[in-house]
């Protein structure tokens, strides 16, 4: 996984020097206690007090990580695994535990080769999580295993509604197309899903296929 390296710089903070006639009403007032806290200095006439900042949501912090990821994805040269995989987990999170945890669940019924446990799963947590774009592909992913394409495109549509850039929602609508042999639509789906994420070799390889089944070859 390629590290990031930041560096951090020391700022050396320097006070200005204040006119003694601002601190004049200090003098008749004592010190505070141990451990009591100072009253606060008062603002310079004119001075308006800061904006305060409010704490920002989870899900505003998860999509601006998600626009450096695939600025990332678009580098030169870049590791692209170590990326997809941030990516993958951003798409995975939730700000319900609770749904994060049937994610988990189901993507592991899917695994052990239980499609009716997957899909019971995953049924609830859309019902319970409609805006959860991960829930909806990895039911899209296994209405596909499923042999249920046009359930799969319909789960499509909804992810790449709420997640334009799922590039792997991108990947599997072309798959599907191309079973269904929609060529020239799975084609679109395969450059789009590269646009978003140019290192998708697997896609690469689906396109050239494409192009000798074109050419008869």
């Amino acid at each position: 996984m390629r590290a990031l390296v930041i560096a951090s710089a020391l700022l050396v903070l320097s006070l200005p020097a204040f006119a003694e006639e601002e601190f004049e009403f200090l003098a008749d007032d004592p010190p505070p206690a141990l451990g009591e806290e100072a009253p606060p200095l008062p603002k310079p006439p004119g001075e308006a007090e800061a904006p305060v900042e409010k704490p920002r949501k989870p899900a505003e912090i998860r999509a601006e990580q998600l626009d450096i990821l695939f600025a990332h994805l678009h580098r030169p040269g870049v590791a692209s695994e170590p990326v997809e995989q941030k990516i993958l987990s951003l798409w995975s999170a939730s700000d319900s535990p609770t749904a994060e945890v049937l994610l988990q669940q189901a993507q592991r019924a899917i695994e052990a080769g239980a499609p009716a446990e997957a899909l019971s799963i995953l049924d609830r947590l859309i019902g319970a999580n409609p805006d959860f774009a991960e829930a909806w592909n990895r039911r899209a992913t296994l209405y596909y295993l499923m042999k249920r394409d046009d359930a799969a495109l319909k789960d499509i549509e909804k992810v790449l509604e709420l997640e334009p850039r799922h590039y792997a929602a991108l990947a599997g609508k072309g798959m599907i197309l191309e079973r269904q042999k929609k060529y020239s639509a799975a084609r679109a789906a395969y450059e789009e899903a590269l646009a978003v994420n140019p290192t998708l070799e697997q896609v690469k390889s689906a396109l050239k296929e494409l192009d000798r089944m074109e050419q008869g070859i």
